[in-house]
C-alpha cells in the first residue's frame, strides 16, 4: 500500500486563501516540503522549469501531453549533453505532429516513448534527481507560457518523487519507443 504525502486539508485551504495576496513566484513550505507555485500567462513557468533542469545532476523523467517548447527542449538537450539521463513519455498525439520537440529530442538521442494505452496521456510532469517534482496544468508549450491560464508546482520531496517515478515506470511499461523523423 502506498503512503500518500501528509498534507492537511486545513493547510490546503489556508494556502488557497493566502495565494491571491502573494507575488510570483510563490515560495511555500508545506509540512516542511519546499514548494514553488507559478501561474501563466507570463508567470515564469518556463524559466522555472529550465532552472530546475539546469540544476539536474543525474536524471530527468518527463511525461507530457503536449511538448513543443523550444526553450525546454533545448534545456533537456544541454542536460543530456552534460551526461544527465533524460527520458520522455508523450501522448500519442505527438506521433503525428509536425517537427516537434519530441522529434528534436529523439533526433539527438534522448529516449522518447509514446503512451497510447489510455485515450489521452494527459500528464505534465518532470521528476528530477528523484527529489524534485514539477507538475500542474502547464503543458510544455509556448502557448502555455504566453497565452493560457496555467499553473505549475515545483515540489522538493523524495517521498512524492518516488510516487511519481513509480507512475512514470508504469506508463513506460506499456509505451512504445518513438521513432525519430528527420
Amino acid at each position: 500500500m502506498r503512503r500518500r504525502p501528509n498534507i492537511s486539508p486545513h493547510l490546503v485551504f489556508l494556502i488557497l486563501l493566502v495565494i491571491p495576496s502573494l507575488s510570483y513566484p510563490f515560495n511555500l513550505t508545506l509540512n516542511n516540503i519546499p514548494t514553488q507555485v507559478y501561474f501563466s500567462p507570463n508567470g515564469g513557468c518556463t524559466e522555472a522549469i529550465i532552472q530546475e533542469i539546469d540544476r539536474a545532476k543525474t536524471e530527468i523523467l518527463v511525461q507530457a501531453y503536449s511538448f513543443s517548447s523550444q526553450p525546454i527542449a533545448e534545456a533537456l538537450l544541454l542536460a543530456h549533453k552534460r551526461g544527465i539521463k533524460v527520458q520522455v513519455i508523450l501522448d500519442k498525439s505527438q506521433r503525428s505532429g509536425k517537427y516537434t520537440s519530441s522529434t528534436f529530442l529523439a533526433n539527438v538521442g534522448i529516449p522518447i516513448y509514446i503512451d497510447a494505452f489510455r485515450a489521452i496521456a494527459h500528464n505534465k510532469i518532470m521528476v528530477i534527481d528523484q527529489e524534485t517534482v514539477i507538475t500542474g496544468s502547464f503543458n510544455f508549450t509556448r502557448g502555455a507560457e504566453e497565452k493560457n491560464a496555467e499553473n505549475l508546482l515545483i515540489i522538493k520531496s523524495e517521498e512524492l518523487a518516488k510516487i511519481y517515478i513509480d507512475n512514470w515506470n508504469q506508463r513506460k511499461g506499456h509505451s512504445d519507443p518513438y521513432r525519430a523523423r528527420y
